[in-house]
């Protein structure tokens, strides 16, 4: 099985390829990655996968690699999806988002219609939840509350159209908030780990910086999204809409305060202007009941694993630019 993963070089597309490398043997793993991509994520598992060069903006470009890398599944994760990026750049989001993904699925149309698609959504789709509308679920109504939620609408209900218009093989997702060794430092955990990390090193104050410590998410493990992610597309139906999440809330607060206390420093907390959003959404928490009935996935790995894996891993990146530096 030859399987094409978007987004290779990213968070979740290293997990997925690491995942695949691991639980399905005999799979052939092909990646697209821009020129400009850090690879640092995939960098291990050289040797092991194909990497193309390509830029999912540019037709030709794509049709080339799907051209070459002849799939018979198509992980699609590349994205913009920082969500506070999205609101100094809308339309970079909405062209690299929903354009990106539209010339991927023409190309596949054109040459490899059978293929198996995943359509990689966001729980920031349904934005304004009701409190009577907890726990969410796939039927809930979609109210984006930013720019990036609302390319991803886009991106979900193309996915729909594709499947239904064209009789294409197209899998839908919507994963709540996910986190886990290797995520971006933008991200709200990663932010936080990181900075715990660089306070241990004495490298930075022992002071936090943080933004909206109220709003609550739906937190899961990104190495059980990515197990859920190829049980969606080998058990899911077609134009079908999955929610994959814990089915449990924590605030922000909470998130910070477990890390807090794996850390071995005394922090404080102090809030940063500059990390608050123009509208944030306040209580994200889903009901991944329809997925679980489909695929028989639960999320298996604690939430403070999870985080003490990240804190590690932001120790240990931390380390080797110690040691890249005192070598240089």
């Amino acid at each position: 099985m030859r399987v094409l993963i978007t987004g290779i070089t990213g968070f979740v597309g290293s997990h997925l390829a690491e995942w695949l490398l691991e639980q399905q043997p005999g799979v052939e793993i092909i990646g697209i990655q821009r020129w400009r991509s850090k690879t640092e994520h995939i960098d291990h598992l050289r040797g092991r996968i194909t990497l193309l060069e390509g830029d999912l903006r540019d037709p030709v470009s794509v049709r080339r690699a799907v051209l070459e890398a002849r799939p018979d599944r198509v992980f699609h994760l590349a994205a913009q999806s920082f969500v506070p990026a999205s609101w100094a750049a809308p339309s970079d989001t909405a062209m690299t988002n929903i354009m990106g993904q539209v010339n991927l699925l023409e190309a596949l149309r054109d040459g490899w219609p059978a293929t198996r698609v995943l359509v990689v959504g966001s729980s920031e789709e349904y934005g304004l939840v009701q409190a009577d509308e907890l726990p969410i679920k796939e039927t809930n109504p979609l109210r984006p509350l930013s720019p990036y939620a609302v390319s991803k609408v886009a991106q979900d209900l193309m996915g729909y159209q594709y499947a239904k218009s064209y009789g294409m093989h197209i899998v839908r997702t919507r994963a709540f908030n996910h986190t886990g060794p290797r995520r971006g430092e933008m991200f709200a955990s990663s932010n936080f780990a990181k900075q715990i990390a660089l306070i241990e090193a004495g490298r930075q104050e022992p002071v936090v910086r943080v933004g909206n410590l109220d709003a609550r998410r739906d937190f899961s493990d990104a190495r059980d999204i990515v197990r859920g992610y190829w049980l969606a597309l080998e058990h899911g139906e077609p134009g079908e809409v999955y929610n994959l999440c814990s089915g449990r809330d924590w605030s922000i607060r909470d998130m910070l305060g477990i890390l807090l206390k794996l850390s071995t420093a005394s922090i404080r907390v102090e809030p940063d202007p500059q990390r608050f959003r123009p509208s944030d959404v306040p209580v994200l928490r889903g009901d991944y009941g329809k997925f679980a009935e489909r695929t028989g996935w639960h999320p298996a790995i604690p939430f403070t694993q999870t985080l003490e894996d990240l804190l590690n891993d932001w120790r240990a990146r931390i380390r080797r630019e110690a040691l890249a530096g005192a070598a240089r």
